[in-house]
């Protein structure tokens, strides 16, 4: 499975509750990929809760819960997101386990953004969180971190 929606931009004033759940097969392939960007250009974010679980073969591999915007505390400081405004995340999940065994630091200017690539607990799971200035340099970042991690699984094939 392979979901890649749109960037999902808080607004001045909003509130959303966004939750992902996903179930998947021991033998199933998942790409998912979000991207959020927290308010428009010089606008503060509105409130935004994010949660993402996904189960592997029934078993719980991720799950994890973000919260940005006021009433929130410390969301926007340099141990969250450095004073950027996008961040996301992407997720592999593939049948065979993933040769990574160490996260990978991606970004070599904390100003242009960064991101991590780490192996989960199951070792068919690989997760990239990243941070950056704009949704553009996101999506570098993330699609820097697919190549790293799992050059065998673009578009979703086996490859060479």
């Amino acid at each position: 499975m392979i979901w890649l929606p749109q960037s999902l931009i808080s607004t001045r004033g909003s509130t959303l509750h966004q939750t992902y759940t996903v179930d998947v097969a021991a033998s199933s392939r998942l790409l998912l990929r979000e991207e959020q960007l927290l308010g428009r250009t010089a606008e503060p974010p509105g409130h935004l809760t994010t949660r993402l679980t996904v189960r592997r073969a029934g078993r719980l591999i991720l799950d994890q819960h973000t919260t940005y915007g006021v009433p929130a505390l410390a969301w926007d400081g340099p141990a969250v997101l450095g004073g950027h405004r996008a961040c996301g995340q992407l997720l592999v999940v593939t049948p065979e386990p993933h040769p990574l065994e160490e996260p990978v630091h991606l970004g070599e200017d904390p100003a242009d953004g960064c991101a991590v690539l780490a192996p989960l607990a199951d070792s068919r799971a690989l997760l990239t969180t990243a941070i950056a200035p704009t949704p553009a340099r996101l999506r570098l970042l993330l699609d820097a971190a697919l190549a790293v991690g799992v050059p065998a699984m673009r578009c979703g094939r086996r490859g060479s």
